[in-house]
């Protein structure tokens, strides 16, 4: 990077931090503070559910997943358009109808207080180790890549979003989100337009030939992470849980002018969700073309690890494997070669033998990194040997023009700014909502107090992903991470949500420990996945599974305690 490039990088995400912070510094009402300003447009809440579900995960993480997997990742969101016009249909209008500031507050008119609190506990668990993901997963590449210290860049992240999310609220992240998402649509945007200048003119062919343009997988296996039917039916469930029972969507929504600006939005999101994913996995899939015909391809793409370990003693150990890399490389660029010229003459016998050769390549290739992998974890255990989330951030530092890195590493810290004040914004929403003036009610109607604990919940939670994010560390690929959290806690609380609204016989008590029930089984299936790998299913299966078993789990246990007692009417806005 050069000046251009930190004058790009600077004067856009300080900028927009700054602007967030003026416009919102006078924030001093509860109903502003938390939910945003009442004339909030369905392009802004759009635009601001979005980004506060596309992180820097999503941007650095999902061109690696693909360049290693193929866009097959694309059908975890085939279930997606489908469960938000149910939350248009059925979540949406009950929140609006009683004035919540949270979901969980509507868990307490419906069931009881301590349904609520397990509900809002779920939540802050979840969202809180999702929150310090979050922070990291921008910090540990760029620190990784740009030879930054790791505990600066997680702070200087960090407290920059505490800044303006504490200042301004729900207004201040609506604000910098539309901002933050025109910086992210235009950094990827050019990426892609450099990328498609550089690449051969088969290039979908050839991503095609080597397996990663293989969108639907219809195998029936609930071993396999991503098939059409764990896209369908879990992808809808987890999709169902996140923007129906998540409070960082739920209160980017749930604002607005009416009832119409939040359908809107969230339509928006319906429509142009599953393009956006698939833009960004087939940038993936190209960037894996694109390497195949680089002669200087590296081995392993954390190149900051790789070269500490070629510049020690097992030094030979490591060049012996660049070496042998580099010979099978090459090999495969001519038998790709040969492949789109007996493809190009129209030679079918010709082409059958040549693409076999090359995926014979392919595989060999493939296997000394492996090796590579293997080597780098015998040496050093500690070592983090996935390098997937770098191939991008490799990409945009090696191939882009200067001026161009700055707005593209802008943009990670931009969609890494706008996900994290919507975590913080709906963790502090949550916290003061539902703990704090459940256990002081006393508190409820003074504002300026609420306003108050609401901004001190905020940088609180601020701090606690930080020190996570300062403590963490993950063998899974980040935007997998992300949703393995998801389908572990999500499924319980989407039970609860679907007893409340069509199980209207059901009680507090019965559900609440139908919650806990689920929740015990769905970490029981995780880890039995885990310890005993013959038994594990694709982490997508927990969410219906989970939801499943919390509904057949509040019925059987309702029978047995009988007739539930109604639940005490209250006011719109409940406060216990």
């Amino acid at each position: 990077m050069n000046l251009l490039d930190w004058l790009v990088l600077l004067g856009t995400i300080v900028g927009i931090a700054a602007y967030g912070t003026w416009r919102t510094r006078h924030t001093d009402s509860l109903n502003t503070y938390l939910k945003g300003n009442h004339n909030t447009g369905w392009m802004t809440i759009g635009l601001s559910v979005m980004a506060t579900q596309a992180s820097t995960i999503t941007y650095l993480s999902l061109p690696g997943q693909a360049y290693e997997n193929g866009i097959a990742f694309i059908q975890n969101y085939f279930g997606l358009p489908l469960a938000l016009i149910i939350v248009c249909a059925v979540f949406l209008p009950i929140y609006r109808k009683l004035g919540v500031y949270t979901a969980y507050e509507y868990l307490g008119r419906r069931f009881d207080a301590k349904t609520r609190l397990l509900g809002a506990s779920l939540f802050l668990l979840q969202r809180g180790l999702q929150a310090g993901i979050t922070i990291y997963a921008p910090s540990i590449i760029l620190s990784t890549v740009l030879g930054w210290r790791l505990d600066l860049t997680i702070l200087f992240t960090g407290l920059l979003v505490i800044v303006y999310t504490v200042t301004g609220g729900s207004a201040a992240v609506n604000l910098t989100q539309r901002w933050q998402m025109a910086v992210i649509f235009g950094g990827m945007v050019t990426a892609f337009v450099v990328l498609l200048t550089k690449l051969p003119n088969d290039a979908v062919h050839i991503a095609g030939a080597l397996g990663k343009l293989r969108a639907v997988d219809l195998t029936p296996d609930l071993k396999q992470r991503y098939t059409l039917w764990s896209g369908l039916l879990g992808g809808f469930f987890l999709s169902l849980s996140y923007f129906g029972t998540d409070q960082t969507q739920v209160q980017r929504y749930i604002g607005g002018a009416a009832l119409r600006e939040g359908r809107l939005g969230l339509m928006f999101n319906a429509l142009f969700k599953i393009p956006m994913q698939f833009c960004i996995v087939m940038l993936g899939a190209l960037l894996f073309v694109f390497y195949q015909f680089q002669p200087d391809t590296p081995v392993f793409f954390n190149q900051t690890e790789w070269r500490r370990h070629v510049d020690s003693r097992e030094g030979p150990r490591f060049r012996a494997i660049e070496e042998k890399y580099a010979v099978a490389h090459a090999d495969k660029q001519i038998k790709i070669r040969a492949w789109t010229a007996a493809r190009d003459r129209g030679e079918s016998v010709a082409e059958t033998s040549a693409r076999s050769a090359m995926l014979e390549a392919q595989r060999a290739s493939e296997a000394i990194r492996k090796e590579a992998r293997d080597t780098l974890r015998a040496v050093d255990p500690k070592a983090k040997t996935k390098d997937s989330d770098y191939v991008f951030i490799t990409f945009i530092l090696t191939q882009l023009p200067h001026g161009v890195i700055g707005l593209l590493i802008a943009v990670m810290f931009a969609s890494a700014l706008s996900s994290k004040a919507g975590e913080l914004n709906a963790l502090g929403t949550t916290s003061t909502i539902d703990i704090w003036r459940h256990f002081r009610p006393l508190a409820a109607d003074d504002e300026l107090r609420n306003v108050h604990n609401a901004k001190w919940f905020t940088a609180l939670w601020g701090f606690f992903a930080i020190a996570f994010a300062l403590f963490v560390s993950f063998a899974e690929n980040l935007i997998e991470a992300l949703n393995i959290v998801a389908s572990i806690f999500y499924p319980a609380l989407l039970g609860v949500f679907v007893v409340a609204f069509f199980l209207k016989k059901v009680g507090g008590s019965a559900v609440f420990w139908a919650a806990v029930a689920s929740q015990v089984l769905v970490l029981a299936l995780f880890f039995a996945g885990k310890f005993y790998p013959a038994h594990e299913i694709g982490y997508l299966w927990l969410n219906p599974i989970g939801c499943a078993a919390c509904v057949a789990f509040s019925l059987m246990f309702q029978a047995i305690i009988g007739t539930p007692a109604r639940p005490p009417a209250g006011p719109a806005n409940p406060t216990a």
